[in-house]
């Protein structure tokens, strides 16, 4: 081979490597490649974001979310799928959650039967950049926000609401997608698409360039599948679910669409307790054939005999310290009798403190509904309510200025 074919062999290869270099630059990620990257999983091996997994700070955040899942899923997501595929035969295809935060893991633990998740909250959507063209040193600020905003849903099985909000604003992602997207890729979710969704008054749904008009409740719809190929859809919408905001919006007109569904209440900071969230609570009375919460959900006083049975599972010990006056007599009678949960759940974390009571909607005619729970026996009647005690100590309960749940 002469110099001269040798260099401009050279040059021709030199001029290809570029070209491909710069396609690979052009091409954006795939959302489920940035759910993978943003969850410490490997994307594809054609991604963009595939050459950034080699940055020391991706492979540290892979590794520490390979541990705290990992945790997780040994010391409770496990378990709380054995205890739904025990007690829960046939749900319903929607599951609504509300004052859920963008806690799709345990949306999916629980009711991962599912083919319709919805859930709401304060908290806005937020966005994903492209995370190729993120500034020098982005990448590693961006998933150091992650990982602390998860920090206390992996610890505790809820979010903290002030440390999420400074979290997640810190930096250039934000808001409740990029932990949706933590949350789909963990729990072995491959993304299909994410689009933005709007309701308007009447509850009826507006994409892209569509106008839903005033007092619209925005979100995001997420399509996603599991390992068998099924194809799902999870809503996310930021909406004030008092009586004044559900009211003002087409929200639960949206939900009525998809109902009867089974429904999760779980570290709600109590609000269905309060006179300002009476509208959704009945909402959920009235559209779900099972509920599952803690304590923090629909007050025992609201759960009619002729209408619903009911399942306890673990110990009430009443309300942590920062939640005053919401001790329930009729709730610490019913669980004298409750059958043993062997995780923890709900501001009381700790399993031998935790309570969940599963609440199955009886037919109209009040005959058993055998289809809706496969093995759990109903409880005798509770006795007599003792007098209230105050709650136990909690011990190491994470305090702050400012401490607050997430809504």
């Amino acid at each position: 081979m002469s110099m001269l074919h040798y260099l401009r062999t050279a040059t021709l290869a030199a001029v290809m490597l570029l070209a491909a270099a710069a396609a690979v630059r052009a091409q954006s990620a795939t959302v489920d490649d940035t759910a993978k990257f943003l969850a410490g999983l490997m994307p594809s091996a054609d991604s963009p974001l595939a050459p950034l997994t080699k940055d020391p700070a991706w492979q540290r955040h892979a590794k520490f979310f390979d541990t705290a899942f990992g945790q997780l899923e040994q010391r409770q997501i496990s378990r709380i799928r054995a205890w739904a595929d025990t007690n829960l035969a046939a749900p319903k295809p929607t599951m609504f959650y509300m004052f859920s935060g963008p806690d799709f893991l345990y949306a999916n633990a629980f009711y991962p039967k599912a083919s319709t998740y919805v859930l709401s909250a304060l908290e806005p959507v937020g966005s994903v950049p492209d995370l190729t063209r993120l500034p020098r040193g982005g990448i590693a600020s961006a998933l150091y926000n992650v990982e602390r905003s998860l920090s206390s849903i992996l610890s505790f099985s809820f979010f903290i609401t002030k440390q999420m909000k400074t979290d997640l604003q810190a930096g250039q992602i934000s808001g409740t997608l990029p932990i949706l997207y933590v949350f789909l890729a963990r729990s072995g979710m491959a993304v299909k698409d994410v689009s933005p969704i709007s309701l308007d008054d009447k509850g009826a749904a507006h994409f892209a360039g569509e106008n839903p008009g005033p007092n619209a409740v925005r979100g995001v719809r997420i399509i996603f599948t599991g390992s068998d190929g099924q194809e799902k859809t999870l809503y996310y919408f930021s909406t004030d679910l008092s009586n004044s905001g559900v009211k003002a919006s087409g929200f639960l007109k949206f939900c009525a669409t998809l109902a009867p569904g089974n429904s999760l209440i779980k570290s709600a900071s109590y609000l269905p307790h309060s006179g300002n969230f009476t509208t959704v609570r009945d909402f959920l009375l009235n559209n779900s054939a099972t509920i599952i919460q803690d304590d923090s959900g629909i007050p025992l006083a609201y759960y009619s005999t002729r209408k619903w049975r009911l399942f306890p599972f673990g110990r009430y010990l009443g309300p942590i310290d920062e939640f005053p006056g919401r001790y329930q007599a009729s709730y610490a009678a019913l669980f004298q009798r409750a059958q043993p949960l062997d995780f923890g759940i709900g501001y009381r974390w700790r399993t031998p403190e935790s309570n969940l009571l599963l609440s199955v909607r009886l037919p109209d005619d009040g005959s058993p509904a055998t289809d809706a729970v496969s093995s759990v026996e109903t409880p005798p009647p509770p006795p007599r309510p003792r007098r209230p005690r105050p709650p136990a100590d909690i011990g190491s309960w994470p305090r702050g200025d400012g401490f607050f749940f997430w809504r």
